[in-house]
């Protein structure tokens, strides 16, 4: 080891909530992602025991590949064990732990973020790395406080990829009718296009793909599939060749965006209850898991198909917990994380819920828009974002929250504010990751929206926010 085992402090911004984040030669360095290495493998071997193996993966960014080297030297510099899978999709790296049986993993991903970011997603035994956990590596590394080894842990380079395609495939279950399906794809050159490129060549059907070259810089449009604009491309494909629907795929592979043979785009909720359709067939009066963001249609479904909606807090690591605690074999966040535990394994991967989605489509019979325009139909606003300081966030939902209960009104407070009304329901959240309050209102038609807008502005401007135009 050299001196930075002595003690070293990351930059404030990086160590987040779920995941670690920063801006390369700003916030984070290769020296930064060494030392991380040796923290998060103290924090592994301390969990799991000496011997200790972890699975180790890295995206398409330019920077990645000497982050993912930097990584690997820290945790066999504390002795643990580590399984090199290289270049692919975060779920892969995920798949990655379960095939190995391995102790953690961790994924060298700036997921959405512009080119000049990067970061890290983990996992402990079969559960997310997050909150408290990644404030400890923080501290481990402050204190110098790592592993001592009498030799450097063991470094294998053992791919996956074949055994996860192998996985993916054989989600495509529907019977009959799956080769007529006409589909395009856009991986956005995110890490999940070799993937996905290999994928479609095993899946019955014709298969139309977009930007599935591996590019750090992004050069087409950038890789999340949740902002409208960066689906103009699909959405051109789908109606210039005439094609059944479209998938895209964010930076990393774990979140994904639909959009139906009309080229209108389905939100992650609407597509939660496509699925559960298909899962609540095969497992009645299951419980299907959703985030506070997701619309009322989404849990309204879910009971009507005889199944339990439980609504839980927004967060990929909060979702997955909370599907461990109830046994659910599904769950979706509005941020298009879709959670299989039903024939898998239960994390969020876009290019298997792409692949059951198939599946549904095939027994159904029917288009995808076909099933869509089935859904109830509400109007809403999209995710509306209001900055706002990091500490102060938290007290005015908690000030609003007082408010309204002094008030008389019932309020949901799994997660921030969701109220409901007449008219629908509205919610103000503190975000998790940024500097901002997020809102979201839905109504039965426009007049009711318009009103729940204004309660959500007037309870806002009570507490001294400035409120944007919404």
């Amino acid at each position: 080891m050299n001196d930075l085992a002595s003690g070293h402090t990351f930059h404030p911004t990086i160590l987040r909530e779920y995941d670690i984040r920063g801006i390369i030669g700003k916030t984070l360095s290769v020296d930064d992602t060494r030392v991380l290495g040796m923290a998060f493998a103290t924090a592994v071997l301390r969990d799991r025991g000496g011997g200790a193996t972890i699975c180790v993966g890295y995206d398409g960014r330019l920077t990645s590949p000497d982050l993912e080297a930097a990584l690997v030297a820290g945790m066999s510099a504390t002795g643990a064990n580590v399984i090199r899978i290289g270049r692919g999709p975060t779920p892969m790296l995920y798949f990655s732990v379960y095939h190995h049986a391995a102790d953690a993993g961790i994924m060298v991903t700036g997921s959405h973020n512009p080119p000049d970011h990067n970061g890290f997603k983990m996992m402990l035994g079969h559960l997310s790395f997050f909150g408290s956990d990644i404030t400890d590596l923080g501290r481990i590394a402050q204190a110098g406080d790592f592993e001592a080894a009498d030799r450097a842990g063991d470094v294998r380079s053992l791919p996956v990829t074949e055994e996860y395609l192998t996985a993916l495939a054989a989600a495509c279950d529907g019977a009959g009718g799956v080769g007529e399906l006409r589909v395009a794809w856009d991986a956005g050159n995110g890490a999940a296009g070799e993937v996905m490129t290999a994928l479609t060549q095993r899946l019955p059907g014709e298969h139309h793909l977009l930007f599935a070259e591996i590019d750090g810089t992004f050069p087409n449009h950038h890789p999340d599939p949740t902002v409208a604009e960066n689906l103009r491309d699909i959405q051109e494909a789908v109606r210039d060749k005439d094609l059944d629907f479209g998938i895209a795929l964010d930076g990393d592979g774990d979140r994904i965006g639909v959009v139906d043979g009309q080229g209108r785009l389905l939100w992650a909720d609407q597509l939660l209850a496509l699925l559960a359709r298909d899962v609540l067939d095969d497992n009645p009066g299951a419980t299907v898991i959703a985030d506070v963001k997701s619309s009322q249609l989404l849990f309204d479904e879910v009971a009507r198909m005889g199944g339990n909606p439980v609504m839980w807090k927004t967060g990929h690591s909060l979702i997955k917990g909370k599907m461990a605690e109830e046994g659910a074999p599904l769950a979706g966040e509005m941020s298009g994380h879709i959670f299989f535990a039903d024939r898998y394994y239960g994390f969020d991967d876009a290019l298997y819920a792409a692949v059951r989605l198939l599946g549904v489509l095939t027994r159904a019979g029917r288009s995808l828009a076909e099933l869509a325009d089935e859904l109830p139909v509400f109007v809403n606003t999209p995710e509306i974002r209001i900055a706002c300081d990091d500490v102060k966030k938290f007290e005015i939902v908690s000030e609003i929250r007082n408010r309204l209960r002094a008030e008389g009104i019932a309020v949901d407070d799994i997660d921030g504010v969701r109220v409901r009304t007449e008219d629908g329901w509205w919610l103000l959240r503190p975000s998790n990751t940024q500097a901002v309050l997020v809102a979201r209102c839905e109504a039965s038609d426009q007049a009711g929206l318009e009103r729940l807008k204004g309660t959500l502005r007037r309870e806002l401007e009570k507490s001294g926010v400035e409120v944007p135009e919404i």
